[in-house]
């Protein structure tokens, strides 16, 4: 018996889940590295061309931002038209060359994975600077780098045999790498997009795991708790883990032919004793995550223990 049944209206909690959130980026990293079908051939070509590469890095680090500094729309997206601020070149020079040594030293690591979909956040205007760098730079970043590559490998191994297989896998990382840049350009590019904002309080653990205090997300009119959810954790995917213990549920769907299949899907179940409150209200004792949200509600999550 629940003494404080009468108390809170509801006695018992309910255990709730939320599902629909997009996959892990080790997950994506991986998926799309399958799909791309990087073979061990070509990572084979693409060692015998490491160290050529190596030896002009420093040289595509210095040209890639005298590149941008010459255009004039890059240059106005990072406010160099009068120059390069000094500071803030230099702060990207590193950026470029730490991504530049992962890159080179064949990373391919799930921590690779989370630090590209963090670079895609901070393009999204979610970074320190809040500078906000539109895809299509991005994209032809990366493709300007791959003919970069082809360029150097031409110079420094002319004529070598493994030189066409190692740009087709060099091709292929790149690709990979922008993938999961997008990825987390979508995520933060959600956080912002909707009617009216709710905030995000952490707690605790959560504070470590996300790196931040508190969080604005922006929601559609009518939308849920859950909606503001998948949103948050879709924004912060390291957090998942310290809040849910992953669920299954069965479904089915029915082929070109009529016959019927059996699907499973992944959902996430909050872990006993977190506690997740909307405007001070534990989810599990007013209905869980489908209560409707308006402007101003608050969302705060609480590990075990506060």
């Amino acid at each position: 018996m629940d003494i404080f049944a009468g108390i809170n209206g509801y006695g018992q909690g309910e255990p709730w889940t939320i599902g629909g959130l997009d996959p892990l980026p080790e997950e994506e990293w991986q998926r799309m590295r399958g799909f791309l079908a990087l073979s061990d051939a070509e990572v084979r070509a693409m060692l015998t061309t490491v160290e050529a590469l190596f030896k002009r890095g420093h040289e595509l680090v210095v040209g890639t931002y005298d590149y941008l500094q010459r255009n004039e729309e890059t240059a106005a997206i990072l406010g160099w038209e009068e120059g390069a601020d000094p500071a803030h070149l230099a702060e990207r020079r590193r950026f470029f060359t730490v991504w530049l040594a992962r890159l080179l030293g064949m990373d391919f690591s799930a921590d690779l994975a989370h630090y590209l979909f963090r670079a895609g956040k901070f393009h999204a205007a979610h970074g320190p600077r809040h500078t906000h760098v539109p895809p299509v730079y991005v994209t032809g970043s990366v493709s300007l780098v791959n003919a970069t590559f082809a360029r150097f490998i031409m110079e420094e191994m002319p004529g070598h045999a493994q030189a066409p297989l190692a740009l087709a896998g060099w091709n292929k990382v790149l690709t990979l790498h922008l993938h999961l840049m997008q990825m987390g350009y979508q995520a933060a590019q959600n956080i912002d997009q909707g009617d009216f904002a709710v905030s995000f309080v952490m707690f605790g653990r959560m504070r470590t795991a996300t790196g931040a205090h508190q969080l604005p997300v922006s929601v559609a009119d009518g939308a849920t708790v859950r909606s503001a959810l998948r949103k948050f954790f879709n924004y912060f995917p390291q957090a998942r883990g310290e809040v849910f213990d992953p669920a299954w549920s069965g479904g089915e769907r029915t082929d070109a032919h009529g016959t019927p299949w059996f699907t499973v899907e992944r959902e996430y179940a909050v872990k006993p004793m977190w506690r997740v409150l909307l405007n001070g209200k534990d989810l599990s004792y007013i209905g869980g995550p489908a209560i409707s949200l308006t402007a101003g509600d608050e969302i705060h999550i609480f590990p075990p223990g506060r």
